[in-house]
């Protein structure tokens, strides 16, 4: 049987300070890869910092569409006969 998502958020939790050691010891590990441990300590800089801001700059035109949603009919075939063109359908 599953648990339900708060016990398993509260068992993950359990495991925060181990977690941030690990990371810790593999970020400070002279031998581990350069790419873990950059990881690592992006990890630990998101988690304790947050994620940095991204800017977007926009230049330049901006243009926008509406899309309306078609009529309510009483049928799939008043439907057709009202959308689409006739060239389209079956005779």
């Amino acid at each position: 049987m599953a648990k339900p998502p708060t016990e398993i958020r509260s068992l993950a939790r359990s495991y925060t300070h181990t977690a941030l050691k690990v990371l810790a010891g593999i970020m400070q590990a002279d031998d581990a890869p350069h790419a873990a441990r950059a990881s690592c300590a992006q990890y630990i800089l998101d988690r304790g910092w947050g994620k940095a801001m991204v800017s977007v700059e926009v230049s330049g035109e901006i243009a926008s569409k509406v899309i309306r949603a078609p009529n309510v009919t009483e049928t799939a075939a008043a439907w057709t006969q009202q959308h689409v063109p006739d060239h389209m359908t079956e005779h």
